[in-house]
């Protein structure tokens, strides 16, 4: 058998196990029914790298499975070197050894705390360039901090140290770094370990949570938020208002990871664990940047329906959602239902609405359009049927988004 064939039914039975019709396939792939008919029979060759990475995601199957040869991501981030290397250092480990020899002085506590709060603001508010510029010193101080503070602050630096690391997770998940992401999030949950921190460390099984599902870890993500949130509720029998925000937020990765193994019911299930608890609050909540409430599970919800091709729900709820009520520094949030509505118009095929709404999500945040995956395969994928008449921005987004 050719190798062009093996991949059509390689991609046959991966849809068929996920109980996806080829129209359904097809339009979440962003190509057509007879052409996904022709590739499974293995009449014609997937040749296309935005094409292929959205098969190998919507399938759950290795971008290696849909190719000869493998395909390789450039770095754009132009940040990561740079916190890599603050992670790499391991900057106080002499003291650790030989404590007669401390390297340096740590940061002052109020300094530390001040530069954490920045740094997710910064963060929530889509600004990833500056993000990098400051982690790498966050990294570095709060790992000298945590190896040679005097014990009295040990839980104190270990505890920002977790705090760091979590923003450090999010911006690399978000920027397309999620081997690097995943190691930060290891490292947040130590921390939160050393420092003591239950809560903390819920925390960072949520920052984990969504890394593991960049990295098509689905199983391991389900598995690894639900031990979290039940651990939680049973370690506080009546969850604090400070706990239950962080159980809700947890099911809302729940709901993230069973979308991507397109698990309807589970979907559902999730969705209204997380609503029933939001509506517990009865507020749009932050707690450790979790951003979590009634605003963000309609959030989710939107994500969840354009994944499974609902484009219709997705687009009602899209375009009737109140995002008045989320914080005003939580562009991130909003940026994201207007890279859903894209998605959605453009598996309706209408391509001018769709750019609208990229416009629209660029004008609030230039570098999550920039940086993210996915609204770089939209743009590419509108740019191959790109219709100047209609969509005379696309060109100049794309442009701005460096892909063409």
């Amino acid at each position: 058998m050719d190798a062009r064939r093996e991949i059509g039914e390689r991609i046959a039975r991966a849809r068929r196990r996920r109980g996806l019709s080829q129209a359904v396939l097809s339009g979440l792939a962003g190509r057509s029914e007879s052409w996904l008919s022709q590739v499974e029979r293995g009449q014609r060759t997937v040749d296309n790298h935005t094409v292929i990475n959205a098969l190998a995601d919507i399938l759950g199957l290795p971008v290696d499975e849909l190719t000869v040869k493998k395909t390789n991501a450039m770095t754009r981030y132009q940040a990561a070197s740079a916190i890599r290397q603050a992670m790499m250092g391991y900057d106080g480990l002499s003291s650790l050894i030989d404590p007669r020899h401390a390297q340096g002085s740590p940061e002052s506590l109020v300094w530390l705390r001040h530069e954490v709060r920045r740094v997710n603001r910064l963060y929530q508010a889509t600004h990833y360039d500056e993000v990098g510029r400051r982690l790498p010193r966050l990294i570095v101080a709060t790992e000298l901090g945590s190896r040679h503070a005097p014990a009295a602050q040990r839980r104190a630096y270990q505890t920002l140290r977790s705090l760091t690391y979590h923003s450090a997770t999010t911006t690399l998940r978000r920027v397309g770094e999620a081997e690097l992401a995943w190691v930060a999030a290891d490292r947040s949950l130590a921390a939160a370990q050393e420092a003591d921190k239950p809560l903390l460390a819920a925390v960072s099984a949520y920052r984990l949570g969504y890394v593991l599902i960049r990295l098509r870890e689905t199983d391991r993500a389900l598995h690894l938020v639900l031990q979290a949130a039940d651990a939680l509720q049973r370690a506080t029998k009546r969850p604090t208002p400070r706990a239950l925000p962080i159980v809700g937020a947890l099911y809302l990765v729940a709901v993230t990871a069973a979308a991507a193994a397109y698990d309807q019911a589970a979907v559902r299930a999730f969705l209204a664990q997380a609503r029933q608890i939001a509506e517990t609050l009865g507020e749009d909540r932050n707690d450790f940047w979790t951003a979590f409430g009634t605003t963000n599970v309609t959030i989710h919800e939107i994500s969840a329906a354009v994944e499974f091709g609902a484009t219709r729900q997705a687009i009602g709820s899209g375009e009737t959602v109140n995002l008045a009520h989320l914080s005003d520094g939580l562009i991130g949030r909003r940026a994201q239902v207007h890279l859903d509505l894209a998605r959605a118009y453009a598996m309706q095929r209408k391509d001018a609405a769709s750019v609208n709404m990229l416009l629209e999500a660029e004008r609030l945040s230039p570098e999550l359009v920039r940086y993210g995956g996915r609204p770089r395969e939209l743009l590419t994928q509108l740019l191959k049927r790109e219709h100047r008449a209609s969509t005379p921005h696309l060109r100049g987004l794309a442009h701005r988004a460096g892909i063409v």
